[in-house]
């Protein structure tokens, strides 16, 4: 029913459009949109998701990963996350995101953190990080920052700031 393929320049505009009908305006007010500005997304772990046929064919759903230190360990973040709102429950976002994490164990990370649905996302995985574990930069629901280890024991050390890894780097 979806056709997952890697996201490409000219899917940008579509992207940005199927994100603002999903997030609204105030996307970028969240705090896991701090940890996007002045950062770049890992190429190889950005997908669009299309539906239909011929000219019936459409971008339906989107999800890129972004590089974060998650308190001292190298990582990712999970997000945006988007499909088309009535499409939402028919699988286009597991199958985005099993995706996503299979070729992000891959490439050889370890651990993911995200900011969202703790039942949605437990669906792949995810857990809630404990209460005072990590802070992000900004505000957030505790009960909404999770976490997913790609490497068994890859968050035993993960304690502190999350931050971008750019930042990381400069700061070291």
């Amino acid at each position: 029913m979806f056709e997952i393929e890697a996201e490409r320049p000219e899917h940008g505009p579509a992207i940005e459009a199927l994100l603002d009908l999903s997030f609204g305006p105030g996307r970028y007010a969240k705090a896991a949109q701090r940890l996007r500005e002045g950062n770049t997304a890992v190429p190889e772990l950005c997908y669009v998701a299309f539906a239909g046929e011929g000219a019936e064919r459409r971008m339906v759903g989107a999800l890129s990963f972004w590089p974060v230190v998650i308190g001292g360990v190298p990582g990712l973040m999970l997000g945006p996350l988007a499909v088309e709102p009535q499409l939402r429950g028919k699988g286009c976002g597991i199958r985005l995101m099993e995706k996503g994490l299979a070729d992000a164990k891959k490439l050889g990370y370890r651990l993911v953190i995200l900011v969202g649905d703790a039942p949605y996302y437990a669906r792949v995985g995810f857990g809630p990080v404990p209460p005072g574990r990590l802070t992000m930069p900004g505000p957030v629901d505790p009960a909404r920052l999770l976490y997913r280890e790609l490497d068994i024991g890859a968050f035993g050390q993960a304690k502190g700031p999350i931050v971008k890894a750019v930042d990381a780097a400069k700061a070291s």
